[in-house]
């Protein structure tokens, strides 16, 4: 348990750890918003593909 907390202590004081972890939220936020984007237009194209199969 100590050495994990030497290791998050050294990951804190190291100013490189901040860059990747500033990477990291990006990367998260661009995949977040992927995301929201294809369930909204996967909703809308599996409505008008309803829409089209009932009318034939």
């Amino acid at each position: 348990m100590k050495a994990a907390l030497n290791l998050v202590a050294k990951m804190l004081k190291d100013e490189q750890g901040g860059e990747v972890l500033e990477y990291a939220l990006i990367v998260g936020l661009i995949v977040v918003a992927a995301i929201a984007a294809i369930t909204s237009v996967g909703t809308k194209v599996l409505a008008k593909w309803n829409s089209l199969n009932s009318s034939m």
